[in-house]
């Protein structure tokens, strides 16, 4: 991971950045089923059925097609790398709001883009401009206008979602590289092969038995997970990581209308604010990204 890697086919900007704004759009879905599901199960249950309910998924579906190729890797040390990365952005997140309102977590959340900047700068050696770097610089303070250190009480599970932004920014790097080493259906049956391996060992410890009405809730988790992440595969095939990544501001947006519709959370004035801030530095990337791919190629934008 010293280089970024080229896409395997053509790069299409657009056509990834609709792919991916589509699978952000279904993870706010899923959470929202998460949270329900939490007030019933423990996170590491829904966790579990997360991973469980994908795979299986998977193996129906891209099984028959497929067959050994699911399996067949290139990289597989970068392959379980991710899988454990999402096992643990998973886990941060489904945890953290079962405590905290969807909006909260979703403007935290929206940190994300800015922790691939940073890591793309420290793994894949990409330079950035100092200009993106004060967007950045920005961004984090909006988060900083929602955690808001020392002026109020934080509940402990805000700080999970930084961890997941984290977990998450390197999730998408090597879902990244791994765009140019394996196919997406093998990437993602190790997307949460080794999450559903690990949580299995974990579930005797925190099983409660679901009745009809929770094994549909479970399985729904899972599903959109699994349709959400295989999109966002394939969005990586069309488009850089740096370029699609600020389109993550897009899940604070569903994030605070599902909260707001399914659990009557309205975020806090100091939250807006905050996350206002992220979003303005997330669209200032953005047009700094267009202004340089003009300057590269005068018929695109």
């Amino acid at each position: 991971m010293s280089a970024p890697i080229s896409p395997t086919t053509d790069v299409t900007p657009y056509k990834g950045i609709v792919l991916f704004c589509t699978a952000v759009f279904l993870f706010a879905v899923m959470d929202s089923f998460a949270k329900y599901a939490g007030q019933t199960y423990s996170p590491l249950q829904v966790v579990w059925a997360r991973c469980f309910f994908h795979i299986v998924l998977l193996i129906l579906f891209l099984g028959p097609i497929h067959g050994l190729n699911l399996i067949r890797t290139n990289n597989l040390k970068i392959q379980i790398l991710r899988s454990m990365l999402l096992l643990g952005a998973t886990i941060c997140i489904f945890t953290a709001i079962k405590y905290i309102p969807l909006a909260d977590a979703g403007a935290i959340a929206a940190t994300s883009p800015l922790f691939v900047i940073l890591l793309s700068v420290l793994l894949l050696k990409e330079k950035i401009s100092l200009r993106r770097w004060c967007a950045v610089g920005v961004g984090f303070a909006g988060a900083m206008i929602v955690l808001r250190p020392g002026l109020s009480m934080v509940h402990p599970a805000m700080f999970l979602v930084v961890l997941m932004s984290l977990f998450y920014a390197l999730y998408q790097l090597t879902t990244r590289f791994l765009s140019g080493v394996d196919s997406s259906v093998t990437t993602a049956f190790y997307s949460v092969l080794v999450g559903t391996i690990v949580m299995s060992f974990v579930m005797p410890f925190v099983w409660i038995m679901p009745d009809l009405e929770g094994w549909i809730l479970l399985a729904i988790v899972g599903f959109l997970g699994g349709v959400s992440h295989f999109i966002m595969i394939v969005a990586f095939k069309y488009t850089a990581a740096s370029t699609v990544a600020p389109f993550n501001y897009t899940q604070l947006i569903w994030m605070a209308v599902i909260g707001y519709l399914a659990f009557g959370n309205l975020p806090d004035g100091m939250t807006i604010l905050g996350a206002a801030i992220i979003v303005g530095s997330g669209l200032y990337i953005i047009h700094r990204e267009r202004q340089t791919t003009r300057k590269t190629d005068p018929l695109v934008g």
